[in-house]
Order: C-alpha cells, then structure tokens, then sequence
C-alpha cells in the first residue's frame, strides 16, 4: 500500500511533476465553476425544484454566517461557501473508484489553511483598515500581543492538521480493511467516512468563520441574533 504521506505523479509539465491530487483538485474546481455559471444562468423569479435547493444552500451558508460572525454575511458568503464546497466535494470524492481525496493529501491542507490565513488578513484590513486590523492583536490588552501574533500562525498550522488527520486518517483505514476483507466489509465504513468528510468541511468552515470574525475590528457593526 502506498504511504499517506506520497503522492502518485501522473505526469510532468516540464520539470514539474503533477500528481494525482493536483488533477483531482483542478477537476473539482472546474465541475464547481462551470455549476456555478450553469446555476447563475438558470436562475428564474419563480424557483423551481433545483433552484429551490441551491437557495436553501446560500441561506444556511448565510445563517451560520450571522450566527457565528454576528455581522452581514455579504462580504463573506462567496469565501466560505466556496471553501466549504469544495472540501464537501473533495472528501466525496472518493465515491469515483480509483480517485482519493485530495484532503487527503498535506499539500492541498496546507493551501486551504494559508487561503483562511490570508483572508483572515484580507478581511480584517478590508473592515478596519491596516490600523483596525493591527489593534486586534492588542486584544485584550498590549501584553496579549506576542501571544496573539503566534495564535494566528498556530490556528492556521492546526486547521490543516486536522482536516488532513481525519481525511487521510479514513481513507487509510478503508485501505487496510478492503485489503484484508474484501470488498463488501469495507461499506459501513465508507458510509462513516462521508459522514466524517461533510462534518470535517463543516468544522473547517466555521473555523474560517470564527478566525476572520476575531480580524475584525471591535467597532464592526455585528448583526443581533434573531430567535429561532
């Protein structure tokens, strides 16, 4: 069985070798983009059933949104929708035969917690400017700040261990198990798999959520919460 920690290069492009889980991730955000423009172009006043779905998605997005950022999701939507789309795409995945995950790689990990590190910076600058954004590391006092400036490098390092422990962590079980029992054993454990995989891009959105709300400054107008 190859490692969990290799890679599969399926070809190069000059010098550069392009694995299996690079292909992965571009056919991914490919069938993401083209849906994207395919569902835009459809759109219609009266929404039907397929329309209906695709609103509902936005709406929970939008929802947790305000519930965990307290603020106006519009800024904030495309980012994390985006990023909790693809990771539920990428763990699914694994449902093609032949094709594993690319979460379950370091590499693909390691590029979505520096996209949340970025945003975090973007985000933060974007609502309160380069001295907004800097007073955040002074909460809640100027002696926190060596202390928060270490937080935001350590947040980013755990969000990619995590992902990539649990996706990698599955597809490595799985491997072992249909390796020694056959092929049907293995099939409760690929349910809990892609029940694990839609939790992880779950945990991995919000946390994105709570990084970039703790960026904004303390004066961003936050949304009041509305009973259920």
């Amino acid at each position: 069985m190859m490692s969990p920690l290799g890679s599969v290069t399926l070809f190069h492009l000059g010098p550069v070798p392009v694995s299996q889980a690079v292909v992965t991730t571009w056919a991914i955000m490919a069938l993401l983009t083209l849906g994207a423009i395919i569902v835009s172009r459809l759109l219609r006043q009266a929404p039907t059933r397929s329309q209906a779905l695709f609103e509902l998605i936005v709406d929970t997005v939008d929802s947790e949104i305000r519930n965990t950022m307290q603020v106006d999701p519009g800024p904030y939507r495309a980012f994390i929708g985006t990023i909790f789309l693809f990771i539920f795409v990428a763990n699914w995945s694994t449902l093609i035969p032949g094709v594993a995950p690319p979460t379950a790689r370091l590499e693909t990990d390691a590029a979505l917690a520096l996209l949340v590190f970025l945003a975090v910076i973007w985000f933060g600058i974007r609502s309160g400017g380069v001295g907004g954004y800097l007073a955040t590391f002074a909460t809640p006092n100027v002696l926190m700040i060596p202390l928060n400036l270490v937080e935001s490098v350590t947040r980013a390092f755990s969000m990619f261990v995590r992902l990539f422990g649990n996706v990698m962590s599955g597809v490595f079980v799985i491997g072992i198990v249909l390796t020694l029992a056959g092929l049907l054993v293995p099939i409760p454990l690929m349910a809990l798999d892609l029940l694990t995989g839609a939790v992880q891009a779950y945990i991995f959105a919000v946390l994105a959520m709570v990084f970039i709300s703790s960026a904004l400054p303390t004066t961003q107008p936050k949304q009041k919460r509305t009973a259920p």
